[in-house]
């Protein structure tokens, strides 16, 4: 089985993050693929939004620790294969609901922030955990969703909501039974779907721009952070 899966229903597209074994970490193979995917996406002139949702009791749980270290040219596959990823989500032109299905968590939490909505199931779990290990928690993505006290929280104590909190903290704006969560995701991206394109697109075009302008720097910090300590350079 793919370890991304998409399937077009109308003027909408469901991307789902196929790894429920390892809780869909992002392995390489996996940031690739949705790299391409958003890719295609945003050139698609039938896709009007996107729902993406994990496969399993998780959504994501961050990058897959196993492929960590290695040689230079991996950890440099590692740090790449993030930034295309990421990008790739953030600065797609169409809007992304993201179905949070379970835990969200460090990588998987940035995931979900990255989408323009979130909806969560009442076991969805979100936090950046990661910090122990050396790896700077996704401030950038937490401080362009979130307000600033909890951004700032999440990221200094690793710190996990469940979905009540998240919901509550604005995280996400609505929290559904599992086994509704992907029908009522769908639902609201046909709701986006069915506006004007024009305004919608404009819109996110706005969202995107937001991103860039106001948040651009941090991003491009954060970026460098990322690298080196996945390179292991310090200074």
């Amino acid at each position: 089985m793919p370890d991304l899966l998409f399937e077009a229903r109308d003027a909408i597209a469901l991307v789902t993050l196929n790894r429920p074994e390892k809780r869909n970490a992002l392995s390489i193979e996996l940031r690739l693929e949705m790299a391409d995917t958003f890719e295609r996406i945003g050139a698609d002139d039938e896709i009007a939004c996107v729902v993406l949702t994990g496969a399993g009791s998780a959504f994501c749980s961050g990058m897959d620790r196993n492929q960590f270290g290695g040689d230079r040219a991996n950890r440099e596959r590692l740090a790449q294969s993030s930034f295309a990823a990421f990008d790739a989500v953030g600065r797609c032109p169409k809007p992304i609901v993201a179905a949070v299905n379970g835990p969200a968590i460090a990588g998987g939490f940035a995931l979900a922030l990255f989408c323009d909505l979130r909806i969560a199931s009442e076991s969805a779990r979100f936090g950046f955990p990661e910090l122990p290990i050396g790896i700077p928690p996704a401030y950038a993505a937490a401080r362009a969703t979130l307000d600033g006290a909890l951004a700032r929280e999440l990221c200094l104590t690793g710190r996990l909501l469940d979905a009540a909190e998240a919901l509550r903290r604005g995280v996400v704006a609505s929290v559904h039974p599992e086994a509704e969560l992907v029908s009522s995701a769908l639902e609201l991206a046909r709701s986006i779907a069915a506006l004007p394109r024009d305004a919608v697109l404009e819109t996110k075009r706005r969202i995107v721009l937001e991103r860039d302008t106001v948040w651009g720097p941090l991003f491009e910090r954060e970026q460098e952070a990322f690298k080196a300590a996945l390179l292991g350079e310090h200074g």
